[in-house]
């Protein structure tokens, strides 16, 4: 379908700070350059397509169209408005008589971020382009491609000084590692093809799963010291000479010193951690048929699972010019998860950190005087559930007013709150009502202003859509900058006076205005997206679909995708895709993100995906549902909601009813069916993380708590293995890193116990979402055709 859309996309590329440009691509091939002027406003070709195109017939030797132009990037320079246009990967200056000449240009080339800097997972998108990897490393390195939910799948070596070209989508992330070494660059691909060029970046400054430290510098602000950790120990060196001399002699192999060291800006102290390292916990994973040998493989991960003990960080202060350290005790941070977001004011007087409490029911902003050591604690947050750490955390300190603007579900939806950090209270809450804040976009302290992501704000819009918004620190003036029915994605200008909005829902085209950014009043029109050709096709568009939940009020917001070949006097089979992942929300809003979904309906279904209580960015309550109870999976509100659908839509059969998930979806599809077959006939679970126990700590003590308790047991498709009535396939790669492999194998002992029949497929060598492969996504639908539908599936 999406290459069927046309005038979908506008990104824009700021020239200045009221120019820009964008590309369309268009049918049979054409494009075309648009050049806006924000500040008039107006829209208009960015060249002169026929002079520029005899220009290139001239230098290839061939005929080229002026709607077909082989370009796939320009710049614009801001004062001259000179033209550099990239063919290839050769770039060319365009002057004033479309003469061109082959210059050296960064164009096209994509920007390499430190691991743990830069975008950690893949976003779904249908934009296909390409990533020319550059290998300027000095030495071999390795590709991987990074999917929606952060596992790696390796593409091979890249060699020194090669050059390889990767098909990949628009949004997609790749990450460059050493030959047998760690991280190098993150790579994420734009619309445009682009040159990823491998270099040294520098070393990764986080995990996705534990953030613990924002910065270390070794050297002091005014380079006269450098720390340095030797046997355990810190050792600070004088830059001007005079050797190492010892700052501590505690240190040991069990509890040792270590960066990140954060410096105080007038360099006089310095704050370092001393860790207790976690425990060893390894899995162990067989590769049955590796690629440069006959015999099998054993692999050793480090992996912590629930219940495991975790590092355990203190932080130490340091007063330099006394060379002496400063007693600070952690009282009020005694089991830390994480301690990271470490920030100085800008007087030296103190330095604060984001305290996370293992369990994550307490967070606080932390706070250490530097002349004393004494430890308070301005921002107390505490849960009685869980404080969504992946998602909710937000701290911004505005050392200058003695404030901070912090983020918190305390009143049952996700709000900013604005704290006194010298007196510890809130000055008042920012924002307020019956929405959340996703995320907060900007913050200018002069103008006390912020410009924030809100879902939920518009009365009688689906609350999932994101709409941008301003507001005082003072909770006055809320103005919102989107308009429209839609979710919402933007990029402000670089003066941020003006915003490009694109909105779209799975059953609209995007359309793309510029606004001001001031008050979100529309200044020009730019594109509507152009979907002829999608319904000339008799492509299906999907429906919204709005039922009540379990508690008759609530509503539940899902997608019904139907077959091409559509015809309602039939009966269809409905099979639910699902992932009730707390972490989200997944039920596709914006236009094109149904493709998983309607290639599953074309085999014949009725395909819905919902989002029931337990899943993310709704009110409080609605995610507690999730709270120590993962076998819920919001069961109760999707059942409902098929009822609800096929009452209105009786050629759905409730008789015939599949669902299929992997990873946390993997543990939904078998729980629906080990828990819901008076409803769910056939499912097919891929790579679950069917015992919470089993699974990566960071995630599942996330929602089941800490300590491990029953809860975790009463969760688990172990425990009601002896439940299962309807068909099922389970899919697992043995080579898995994400999800421990033995998960799904535990699960198959206890169906063996059980005495019950079931279908299993264990691929060699395969990662996490076997559905993910061609063979193991043949697997799944021929499943689902031959136990829904009746019919053997036909062979290409």
């Amino acid at each position: 379908m999406a290459a069927k859309v046309y005038r979908g996309s506008v990104r824009p590329h700021w020239i200045d700070e009221d120019h820009f440009w964008y590309r369309n691509d268009l049918a049979g091939g054409k494009r075309e350059f648009l050049l806006v002027d924000a500040a008039a406003p107006s829209r208009k070709p960015a060249f002169d397509a026929v002079r520029l195109a005899a220009s290139l017939t001239k230098l290839q030797g061939a005929k080229v169209d002026p709607d077909k132009l082989p370009i796939d990037n320009i710049s614009i320079e801001a004062k001259t408005r000179s033209l550099v246009v990239l063919v290839g990967v050769k770039a060319y200056a365009v002057d004033a008589a479309y003469n061109l000449t082959e210059v050296k240009s960064d164009l096209g080339r994509s920007r390499a971020y430190r691991p743990g800097d830069g975008p950690r997972v893949s976003r779904s998108s249908t934009v296909e382009t390409t990533l020319t990897f550059v290998n300027n490393s000095g030495s071999d390195a390795r590709l991987f491609w990074i999917d929606t939910e952060g596992e790696r799948h390796d593409y091979g070596t890249v060699a020194k000084d090669e050059r390889r070209e990767m098909h990949t989508y628009a949004t997609h992330v790749w990450l460059v590692t050493g030959v047998g070494s760690g991280p190098i660059a993150v790579f994420q691909a734009g619309e445009a093809p682009e040159l990823a060029v491998i270099g040294p970046v520098g070393p990764a400054n986080g995990s996705p799963g534990r953030p613990r430290f924002r910065r270390s510098e070794e050297s002091s602000p005014d380079g006269k010291w450098r720390v340095m950790v030797k046997d355990y120990n810190l050792y600070l060196t004088q830059q001007a000479g005079g050797g190492d001399r010892p700052l501590t002699q505690d240190g040991s192999a069990t509890d040792r010193y270590e960066g990140p060291f954060v410096w105080s800006p007038d360099s006089t102290h310095l704050l370092a951690f001393k860790t207790i390292p976690e425990e060893e916990h390894n899995i162990y994973e067989v590769e049955s048929s590796p690629k440069d040998q006959v015999q099998p493989k054993l692999h050793t991960i480090h992996y912590l699972k629930p219940g495991d003990q975790i590092a355990h960080t203190r932080p130490h202060m340091f007063d330099i010019t006394a060379s002496k350290e400063i007693s600070v005790k952690d009282d009020l941070m005694p089991n830390p998860w994480s301690l990271n977001q470490t920030e100085w004011d800008p007087d030296s007087k103190r330095v604060t950190m984001l305290y996370n409490q293992r369990g994550h029911q307490v967070m606080r902003m932390i706070s250490i005087d530097a002349a004393t050591g004494a430890v308070t604690a301005p921002i107390t947050e505490e849960a009685k559930t869980f404080i969504d750490y992946t998602n909710k955390v937000y701290l911004n300190r505005l050392p200058a007013t003695h404030e901070a603007i912090w983020m918190s579900e305390r009143d049952g939806w996700n709000h900013l709150y604005l704290y006194d950090t010298a007196a510890g209270k809130v000055e008042n809450q920012i924002t307020r009502g019956n929405w959340v804040v996703h995320a907060v976009d900007k913050v200018d302290a002069a103008s006390r202003r912020i410009w924030f992501q809100a879902g939920g704000i518009v009365p009688g819009e689906d609350p999932y859509y994101i709409h941008h918004a301003r507001i005082n620190f003072d909770s006055t003036g809320l103005t919102l900058l989107t308009v429209g029915d839609g979710t919402h994605s933007f990029e402000y200008s670089p003066n941020g006076k003006f915003l490009v909005d694109t909105y779209s829902r799975v059953d609209m085209a995007p359309i793309s205005v510029l606004r001001n950014a001031a008050d979100g009043t529309k200044r020009l029109d730019l594109e509507t997206g152009d979907i002829s050709a999608v319904a000339a096709a008799g492509y299906q568009l999907p429906e919204r679909f709005v039922a009540k939940g379990r508690d008759g009020i609530t509503d539940i917001y899902g997608v019904i995708c139907r077959p091409s070949t559509f015809d309602s006097s039939r009966k269809y089979p409905v099979v639910e895709s699902i992932y009730a992942g707390p972490q989200g929300a997944f039920v596709p809003k914006a236009f094109g993100r149904t493709g998983g979904l309607q290639a599953m309906a074309e085999l014949g279904f009725i395909v819905v995906q919902i989002d029931g209580m337990g899943t993310n960015f709704r009110s409080k309550a609605f995610h507690d549902a999730c709270w120590k109870n993962l076998a819920d999976a919001g069961f109760p509100d999707r059942i409902l909601w098929i009822k609800a659908a096929a009452a209105k839509y009786p050629y759905m059969d409730l008789t015939r009813v599949g669902i299929y998930g992997t990873s946390a979806g993997g543990q939904n599809a078998l729980g629906g069916l080990l828990l819901h077959g008076d409803f769910y006939k056939v499912g097919v679970s891929d790579s679950g993380c069917d015992d919470n126990r089993m699974d990566k700590i960071w995630w599942n003590e996330q929602w089941m708590g800490w300590p491990v308790g029953p809860e975790y047991a009463a969760s688990s498709n172990v425990t009601y293995a002896d439940r299962l009535s309807g068909k099922l396939l389970l899919m697992e790669g043995e080579m898995d890193t994400n999800v421990d492999p033995a998960s799904t194998m535990q699960v198959v002992n206890a169906l063996i116990k059980a005495n019950k029949d079931f279908d299993l497929l264990v691929v060699p060598g395969a990662g996490h979402g076997v559905a993910g492969t061609p063979y193991g996504r043949r697997k799944l639908q021929d499943f689902l055709v031959r136990n829904l539908l009746g019919v053997e599936p036909r062979r290409q």
